[in-house]
C-alpha cells in the first residue's frame, strides 16, 4: 500500500482535493444562497488569505512569498484570475440558479477539458488504458448526478426543495443561464490547473496557492468597483451563518482542497488529476444521507463501484 502511495502521490493528492471540495460544495451552496455569489467569492478568498499569511509565516518567515520570482508571480497570477474569478464566479452562481448537483453535471467536463489542454500546451500523453479510465469515472459521475436529479425532482413541493442544500431546481427561471455558467466554471477550473503547472511545476504548493488566492481576492474587489457592488461582503458580515459555512468552505476549499490539487497537477498528468479530483459528486452522496436523511439508491451505489473500477484504470496507467 505504501508502495502505491509514493508511486502515485500525485493521484493521492487529487482523491484529497475531491473530498475537500465535498465539503466546500455544502458550505458554499448553503453560504451563496444566504449572501450572494460574488460577497462570498470575496469573503471567502479573504479568510483563506489569512490562513495562507499565518502559516507562511511561521513556516518561511514571510506572509507572502516574494521571493517567489517574477515568472512564478505572473503565471500563478493569472493562474489565480482565471480559476478563482473567471471560473468561481459562474460556478458560484450556477449553484444558486440551478443548485450544485445539476451544475456538476455540466462540471465533469472539467478533466475532459484538462487532458485536452494538457495534450495541446504541456505535450501530456495519456495512454488508452488512462482515456477508458476517465471516460469510466466521469460516465459514473454523470449517471448517479442524473438518477438522483430525477428523484429530487419529482419529490414534495417547490418549497420544500428550496430549502434543500442539494435541491434539483428544474423550473428555476435562469435555468439555461446556470448550464452555460457551469460550463464557464468548468473551463475556468481547467485552466487555471493549466496554468499552474506551466508557472510553477515544481514551487512548493502552499505558496503557489497562497500568490493564486491573492490575485484572485484582488480580482474580485476590482469586479465589484467596477460593478458597484462593494458593499455586498461588507453587508455579508452581519450573515453569522453564512460566515460560519463559507469559513468552513474557505478551509477546505481555497486552502487545503486547492494546495492539495496543485501538488497533484504537478506529480500526475492534469488531466488524470482533473478526473479523480472531479470526484466530488459521487462523494457528496453520502454526507446527504448522513446529514440530511436521503435515502441511498441502487443507482448511487453502483455508481460509486464503477468510479472505483475507472480510479483502478487511473492508477494502473
Amino acid at each position: 500500500m505504501f508502495t502505491i502511495f509514493t508511486n502515485h502521490p500525485g493521484e493521492f493528492a487529487a482523491l484529497g482535493t475531491s473530498l475537500c471540495w465535498t465539503v466546500t460544495a455544502l458550505a458554499f451552496e448553503n453560504a451563496a444562497k444566504r449572501i450572494g455569489s460574488l460577497a462570498l467569492n470575496i469573503l471567502r478568498l479573504a479568510v483563506a488569505l489569512f490562513i495562507f499569511m499565518t502559516i507562511n509565516l511561521a513556516l518561511h518567515g514571510q506572509p507572502v512569498p516574494l521571493d517567489a520570482g517574477e515568472q512564478v508571480w505572473f503565471w500563478l497570477t493569472l493562474s489565480g484570475l482565471v480559476g478563482f474569478v473567471f471560473g468561481d464566479i459562474f460556478l458560484f452562481q450556477s449553484y444558486i440558479d440551478i443548485g450544485a448537483r445539476t451544475a456538476q453535471i455540466i462540471f465533469v467536463s472539467s478533466p475532459l477539458i484538462t487532458a485536452l489542454l494538457g495534450f495541446l500546451l504541456l505535450g501530456e500523453q495519456i495512454r488508452p488504458l488512462g482515456i477508458l479510465g476517465m471516460f469510466v469515472v466521469v460516465g459514473a459521475i454523470i449517471w448517479v448526478i442524473v438518477g438522483k436529479g430525477h428523484i429530487e425532482a419529482g419529490k414534495g413541493s417547490q418549497s420544500a426543495q428550496d430549502d434543500h442544500p442539494l435541491a434539483y431546481q428544474r423550473n428555476h427561471p435562469h435555468r439555461l443561464r446556470g448550464i452555460v455558467f457551469a460550463f464557464l466554471g468548468a473551463l475556468g477550473q481547467s485552466g487555471g490547473l493549466i496554468l499552474s503547472k506551466i508557472g510553477a511545476p515544481h514551487y512548493d504548493p502552499l505558496r503557489a496557492t497562497e500568490i493564486r488566492v491573492i490575485a484572485g481576492f484582488i480580482g474580485f474587489i476590482v469586479m465589484a468597483l467596477i460593478l458597484g457592488r462593494l458593499k455586498e461582503p461588507v453587508q455579508a458580515l452581519a450573515n453569522r451563518r453564512a460566515l460560519r459555512s463559507l469559513s468552513i468552505g474557505a478551509f477546505f476549499g481555497p486552502f487545503l482542497g486547492v494546495s492539495l490539487g496543485l501538488f497533484a497537477v504537478q506529480r500526475a498528468p492534469a488531466g488524470i488529476a482533473a478526473t479523480l479530483m472531479g470526484l466530488t459528486p459521487i462523494l457528496i452522496v453520502f454526507p446527504s444521507v448522513l446529514l440530511y436523511k436521503e435515502r441511498l439508491t441502487l443507482r448511487e451505489v453502483l455508481g460509486a463501484l464503477i468510479a472505483v473500477s475507472g480510479l483502478a484504470l487511473l492508477f494502473v496507467f
